[in-house]
């Protein structure tokens, strides 16, 4: 296809209207997005306190329903993400492009960068994975069930890292990268507003201005309140169970294992009292201060279990884990969760379908979230350097945190010195339960103090960051101040979420609601990606044309205008 004539390339849309209240509650914000917004998420608590029972049934059906009619659907989309991502920072032309002009700088050092990025993609769920989830594949993955591996022996942990490694790895961060990539390269190049529509103007253009614009920042609202829920949840979860290592009483506890009723409670207004506190502070004070405290304090938990913990163990894991998952990515990020119609095939695909699917719904129900915020952050950053920092750091930060944490862990079931305390407790619980098990008592009580902070830190900069995304994408894309009832609003709503949906069915609850709110958002970041490509192909003829390809906004393009 031939590149159009030098007279008919113009400059790309430097505006998208976002009609906002100019007076009143609303003032600022957009009340198309933000009442819709606020009257489904409302509904959602409404029923799940009035009407438990029906909302428990509801939500169960509809796990199992979702999750293997749309599984093809999210592994593709997924692994379609990652190759793109890679071809991106690969490409001269698409790599060497700037979120910003020619002269922009980056706003964040690269610690402070990596460490917000950290901190609000993954790190509640770190704490809690770290440990569970290669104990919970050291027992069951495909290659157990496929019968070439015993579980709870030295045969089953290349498998139960090799889907470590596929869960928290590059498919991941590449969902993130490429929803802020999109909204990033249109709001800094281009002068757009910094919401989830503008990530979609190289494809829709003006036609954003309107309903279908205000659908797709409704459909991210909603799915950044379900997606932070789910990691929320977790939070709590391990909060609670780390106020009980420490000593505060067994009333925190319920006989199942997981957090009580009044625990819950307490440990919401706790958390997202200071969440909303911080996120009044915005990014550049509350934020970015304890996304940096919450680096150091890993950093220091990771150095106690490099001196006490198995980190020799861990080096063999990461190196043998990292070689078997770049090998087996290609396959793994394209194999789908069908059964052969065999006993061994009905399992492995249900296997897939509670841990590799489920996943991929719970990052896509997080990138607008995470999305935006790594957008919000990044200006002044090229494309390669965006996706390598975006992408791999992080990814192998996870990767050293499973094998140096959960490869102590593995360590101690293994050789026997904490089977029992360490398997036979919950997911939330078994971090501390490592701890308790490598160290004396009298430094376990310390490092769980240290872990009970730690985690804390992790949640409050998840909840704050994902309020004032929300608040960003209700005020038109306006990421300056906002007003302190609606962000007060969110943080209630978010307790209020979570909470209730933990008392109705616990995480399992949470995870359902998440999965119903990222399915929608999963044809958004289709769109997103497709629209990414478009703006760097039509700015990569710009520029070989002389046309200026980052404008200041201006009154005189017209409806009609490229993108």
């Amino acid at each position: 296809m031939s590149e159009p004539d030098q007279n008919t390339i113009e400059p790309p849309l430097a505006e998208l209207p976002i009609a906002v209240s100019e007076a009143g509650f609303y003032s600022g914000f957009s009340k198309h997005v933000t009442i819709p917004s606020k009257i489904i998420v409302s509904l959602l608590i409404v029923w799940a306190i009035a009407f438990p029972l029906n909302a428990g049934k509801v939500l169960g059906i509809a796990n199992t329903t979702l999750i293997q009619m749309f599984s093809g659907w999210y592994v593709w989309l997924v692994g379609g993400f990652l190759v793109l991502s890679i071809v991106l920072a690969a490409l001269p032309a698409s790599g060497r492009l700037k979120l910003g002009r020619e002269d922009d700088v980056p706003e964040f050092s690269r610690f402070s960068w990596f460490a917000m990025m950290f901190g609000a993609g993954l790190g509640i769920g770190m704490l809690t994975y770290s440990t569970g989830e290669p104990l919970a594949h050291l027992q069951n993955n495909p290659v157990i069930i496929a019968g070439n591996a015993a579980p709870l022996t030295e045969s089953a942990v290349r498998s139960a890292y090799l889907y470590s490694f596929l869960h928290w790895g590059f498919s991941a961060w590449a969902i993130y990268a490429l929803a802020g990539l999109s909204i990033g390269y249109v709001a800094y190049r281009r002068g757009l507003p910094l919401t989830i529509r503008s990530g979609l103007a190289p494809l829709f253009g003006r036609h954003l201005t309107g309903l279908p614009g205000h659908l797709v920042d409704i459909v991210a609202v909603v799915a950044t309140i379900l997606g932070i829920s789910v990691t929320l949840g977790l939070g709590v979860e391990q909060f609670v169970h780390g106020l009980h290592r420490i000593g505060l009483g067994d009333w925190l506890i319920s006989e199942d294992q997981t957090a009580s009723t009044a625990a819950i409670v307490i440990a919401l207004l706790v958390i997202v009292g200071a969440s909303t506190l911080s996120a009044l502070s915005g990014v550049g004070r509350g934020i970015k201060w304890l996304s940096n405290l919450n680096l150091v304090l890993s950093l220091v938990l990771f150095t106690a279990f490099i001196i006490a913990g198995s980190a020799l163990v861990g080096i063999g894991i990461f190196g043998q884990g990292l070689i078997d998952y770049l090998f087996a990515l290609p396959a793994l990020s394209f194999g789908g969760a069908s059964s052969d119609g065999s006993a061994i095939g009905d399992a492995i695909a249900q296997w897939q379908l509670d841990w590799t699917v489920f996943y991929w719904a719970w990052w896509i129900a997080f990138a607008p979230f995470v999305g935006m915020f790594i957008a919000r952050v990044s200006k002044g950053r090229t494309v390669r350097e965006y996706v390598l920092g975006v992408v791999l750091a992080p990814a192998l930060m996870c990767f050293v945190w499973l094998t140096l944490i959960g490869g102590t862990a593995v360590d101690l079931v293994l050789s026997g010195a904490g089977e029992g305390n360490i398997i036979g407790t919950v997911i939330s619980d078994q971090l501390f339960a490592t701890i308790a098990a490598l160290m004396s008592s009298p430094l376990a009580y310390i490092f769980s103090i240290l872990v009970v902070v730690l985690l804390l830190t992790y949640v409050i900069t998840s909840a704050d960051s994902a309020i004032l995304v929300v608040n960003t994408i209700n005020s038109g894309g306006n990421d300056g101040d906002h007003g302190r009832r609606h962000i007060i609003f969110w943080g209630v709503a978010i307790a209020l979420v979570v909470g209730s949906l933990l008392v109705v069915g616990g995480l399992g609850a949470i995870r359902t609601a998440m999965i119903i709110g990222a399915l929608p958002f999963s044809l958004v970041s289709a769109l997103l990606a497709l629209a990414v490509v478009k703006a760097i192909w039509r700015d990569t003829i710009r520029m070989r044309h002389g046309v200026d390809c980052t404008p200041l906004p201006a009154d005189s393009l017209g409806e009609d205008n490229p993108v």
